[in-house]
């Protein structure tokens, strides 16, 4: 006898649909999986058959055939366990094929019968409401993350007798979603408590404000790590959009915690400079999101810059540009999003005190240009702010006045992502984003305005790319003064955070 189940595999952060044909026939004993899957597929003939048998139900002893249609796509993970052996139950006649045929199964068995979570249920269950698929049969643990897609018929189950039970007897479990609480809560700390450093505050506020990628350059002890860690919480929350695409990116990587429904805090990622390249911008055999996707919708930190490696900080550029990183393969591309705050953090030298008027630098000329040097040119090229965060003194650390606080910040930054939001010539775009024709048409400059970029790029040897990057800090500074005009008083504050 011959059953159809619907199930699906994740590449990238989208959803294909994968068929799964199980027939069950008269010959010698045996159990074959076709249709190129991987060691993690084949080892899955073993655990069902100790999952069907541990249910209390028996394995045919007869020749078992499955093919994962389409035979030409690798299939990866475990999550086709249990839509397997809900084939080869309905094969047996276990269980009525007419009720399989309308639902898409996925789910992970351990050898006693129960159902572990799986990757990807996000958008496994938006891909189902996408093909009119009427329902869904999912692991329990996976229910509040799946329950964010509206349309479906959700059957939460814990284990394979509960998923036989929810096919022969369909009983829909109505599931909420929420989509207004913080599932993960994420503390980054309160601007309040950082004293001094108006000018690396005022930088970071406009990185927020309008998404530019932010260079702090000080010695150790400065502040650096302390300011770029509660520059998340300046951040305006997530919009449902994005919620959506952060969980997603969260559920295909694994990383969301047990029983998580949506994401509503900004992502904060701060790898070691020890990271490889693969890590930090995704991929494998079977491509995985890396660090910059994680950190989509949110900041991505480099704690002391020039350490990682020249690879892995070169392939940042394409991403720093496009907001996204393609992923190719031999029989795939996959694309996950990367549109990220960059912060990163650097000595001014190898021992750290290049300039510190209270502690001698030991480095040589030539080893300072050196470290300089391991951060290259076209890198630099795409860091919109570059700000010296020097030593604070006594005065400051003794102090009981602290800084404005987060809430205070954050308001301003959403109230200049509103009129960027609103602006109908740039289609809502965040500056750092605007493409040449859009930002000309939001950077209209006055005469003083023009001229002073004029000087400033013949002085400094501006290029094409770091033209368009101060006037896109320009657009932001006077969103967050709240004027749509960009006048020369802003190309200025813009050019004192251009660096060297």
């Amino acid at each position: 006898m011959l059953a159809c189940v619907c199930s699906a595999a994740v590449f990238g952060i989208d959803a294909a649909p994968v068929t799964i044909e199980v027939d069950v026939s008269f010959g010698i004993p045996g159990f074959t999986v076709v249709g190129l899957p991987d060691a993690s597929v084949r080892e899955s003939r073993d655990r069902i058959k100790s999952a069907v048998r541990n249910s209390g139900y028996e394995f045919p002893p007869t020749r078992v055939t499955v093919n994962l249609a389409p035979a030409d796509v690798r299939k990866a993970g475990s999550s086709f366990d249990l839509p397997i052996a809900i084939g080869v139950l309905a094969a047996s006649g276990v269980i009525s094929t007419r009720n399989v045929d309308t639902v898409l199964v996925l789910g992970e068995l351990s050898l006693d019968g129960g159902i572990q979570a799986a990757r990807g249920v996000l958008p496994i269950a938006a891909a189902a409401r996408r093909r009119q698929i009427r329902g869904l049969v999912l692991p329990a643990a996976n229910s509040r993350e799946a329950a964010v897609v509206s349309g479906l018929d959700f059957y939460p189950v814990r284990s394979l007798r509960e998923a036989v039970a929810a096919l022969n007897d369909p009983r829909p479990v109505a599931l909420t979603a929420d989509r207004d609480g913080d599932v993960t809560e994420q503390v980054h700390g309160d601007f309040g408590d950082v004293r001094g450093q108006f000018a690396a505050r005022r930088a970071l506020e406009i990185a927020a404000a309008g998404g530019h990628n932010v260079l702090l350059a000080g010695p150790p002890g400065s502040g650096k790590t302390m300011m770029a860690r509660r520059a998340a919480g300046i951040l305006p929350p997530l919009t449902f959009d994005e919620a959506l695409e952060v969980t997603s990116i969260h559920s295909v990587a694994g990383l969301l915690p047990p029983g998580a429904g949506l994401l509503r805090a900004r992502p904060f990622r701060a790898p070691h400079h020890t990271i490889s390249d693969i890590a930090l911008v995704g991929g494998g055999p079977i491509p995985r999101p890396g660090e910059i996707s994680l950190a989509h919708h949110g900041v991505l930190f480099l704690d002391e810059m020039p350490e990682f490696s020249r690879q892995v900080l070169e392939v940042l550029r394409q991403p720093l540009e496009d907001g996204l990183v393609r992923i190719a393969r031999a029989q795939r591309a996959s694309v996950f999003p990367a549109s990220f705050v960059l912060i990163g953090a650097m000595n001014p030298c190898p021992c750290g005190y290049v300039g510190d008027p209270r502690r001698a630098c030991r480095c040589t000329p030539q080893q300072v240009d050196r470290y300089a040097s391991r951060l290259s040119g076209p890198l630099r090229d795409r860091i919109d702010l570059t700000v010296d965060v020097p030593a604070l003194p006594p005065s400051d650390l003794t102090s009981d006045e602290g800084g404005e606080p987060t809430s205070a910040i954050r308001s301003r930054v959403e109230q200049a992502r509103a009129r960027q939001a609103a602006r109908e010539e740039t289609g809502g775009v965040l500056n750092a984003r605007l493409a040449p024709r859009a930002l000309r048409r939001a950077c209209a400059l006055d005469a003083k305005g023009r001229q002073l970029l004029q000087h400033a790029s013949e002085r400094l040897g501006l290029t094409a790319r770091a033209f368009d990057r101060v006037l896109r800090v320009a657009r932001t500074i006077g969103d967050l003064n709240a004027v749509e005009r960009v006048s020369a008083d802003h190309v200025a504050e813009a050019l004192q955070f251009r660096g060297n």
